[in-house]
């Protein structure tokens, strides 16, 4: 048996599990992406329109309503850096490359999604995505069919991953 067969079936079934959630949570981040995309959400008005939405019908406490307000009013600068940091999301996650601290930001980012969409969505929409996403993060989740499981391998001391 060679040495990548043998990886293959020295993985756990738990690991496997932890890299199957990895690459879902990296899959949607990817899927969000075009998806926002091709609605025009990441233009300065789409992002706006978005952004309004929320303060409008939100149910979010005011100072974050206002934080968001300040965000909107800059959406030229704000609406590429959300498609830039959902596209990253996606592809660092996936790849399994600095797992841990991706999946800490993106658990992070969809909590902020998630506290701006209160009272326009179903509450679990984000509520999972952020918990798997924290889990990934504390689980070092990109030890297992990752670019993370390669570096640890030739850098012990790795720790993003």
């Amino acid at each position: 048996m060679d040495d990548h067969a043998t990886e293959i079936i020295g993985v756990s079934r738990e690991q496997r599990a932890l890299a199957v959630l990895r690459v879902t949570l990296g899959a949607m981040f990817v899927w969000v992406f075009f998806e926002n995309l091709g609605k025009g959400a990441y233009t300065p008005a789409g992002y706006k329109g978005v952004i309004d939405y929320y303060v409008k019908n939100g149910h979010a406490p005011a100072v974050w309503k206002a934080l968001i307000s300040v965000m909107a009013a800059n959406a030229r600068i704000v609406a590429p850096l959300q498609a830039l940091t959902e596209l990253g999301f996606g592809v660092f996650l996936v790849a399994g490359a600095a797992t841990r601290l991706v999946a800490l930001a993106a658990g992070a980012f969809l909590l902020s999604l998630w506290v701006s969409e209160l009272g326009t969505s179903w509450i679990w929409e984000l509520g999972m995505p952020v918990v798997v996403a924290l889990s990934l993060a504390w689980a070092r989740a990109g030890r297992s069919w990752g670019v993370d499981a390669m570096l640890a391998r030739r850098y012990p001391g790795w720790r993003l991953g």
